[in-house]
């Protein structure tokens, strides 16, 4: 089997479940080790980290709370001192408080703004070092629509968002004179466990109707994610630079927001 990605080295952040234990996997199946990152799932990032070694690739597991500056610094000496390069950082960890704008706390944003952004900028600056040392690297960062549409009670997480995705085009440009590329992938409502737990507790229609309106038929699921994620590391991406894709099966072409 052709492994593109042999011998290279990933950082995903939150890599324990979901979207970002899917991205982990699939770098893993294309010849990747892969460190992972955690804030309290330690027994799902170890279990993830075990099946990317049963896939005979090394495999590394950090705690790091990246809303503190402090566990971000940790993080990195960690790795820089473990380590001797990186290929690819895929900025996947998120959180936020969810709830309208006028009942928004300044601990709730600062928190949100911190995990979701601010930690993006300064781990970036931590993995360029390591990316000249092997020539160059690729950067994706795990985006959302609410970047761009108003969804109920998204205000903090989709103004990080936003910032999030521009701070991918400033980064894209001032990166490319050292072979780094930096891309987003804004993945559309995605089938996960969390998805099918919160839908069922919230509102128990919301997957049917979500698919009812997608024009591909289904929802987007992590692997589907996962593999743009690993298009735009490839050499065939070279010229994709400060884009945010879209991976949403056509759904926010045909509603309204």
């Amino acid at each position: 089997m052709d492994k593109p990605f042999d011998k290279k080295s990933v950082l995903i952040t939150g890599g324990s479940r979901g979207i970002g234990k899917e991205i982990a996997l699939h770098f893993a199946r294309l010849g990747s080790d892969v460190i992972l990152t955690f804030v309290r799932n330690e027994v799902q990032a170890n279990q993830t980290a075990d099946e990317i070694r049963a896939m005979g690739r090394k495999s590394a597991v950090f705690q790091a709370n990246l809303s503190r500056m402090e566990h971000v610094t940790r993080l990195f000496d960690e790795i820089q001192n473990n380590f001797n390069h990186l290929d690819i950082f895929i900025s996947n960890a998120a959180s936020g408080f969810n709830r309208p704008a006028m009942q928004q706390r300044p601990d709730g944003w600062d928190y949100t703004m911190n995990t979701n952004t601010r930690a993006f900028l300064f781990a970036v600056q931590r993995v360029v070092p390591l990316m000249e040392i092997a020539g160059g690297g690729s950067i994706v960062a795990i985006s959302s629509p609410g970047s761009r549409r108003v969804l109920p009670d998204y205000v903090a997480v989709g103004a990080s968002k936003a910032a999030l995705e521009s701070l991918t085009r400033y980064l894209a440009v001032e990166l490319a004179p050292k072979n780094i590329r930096v891309n987003a992938v804004s993945p559309g409502m995605v089938e996960t466990e969390a998805l099918q737990h919160f839908s069922s507790l919230s509102d128990p229609q919301v997957i049917q109707r979500a698919i009812a309106n997608t024009p591909a038929g289904r929802l987007v699921t992590p692997r589907d994610v996962a593999g743009v994620v690993a298009f735009l590391c490839s050499p065939e991406a070279e010229m994709i630079r400060g884009q945010i894709i879209t991976v949403d099966g056509g759904y926010t072409l045909i509603t309204p927001g």
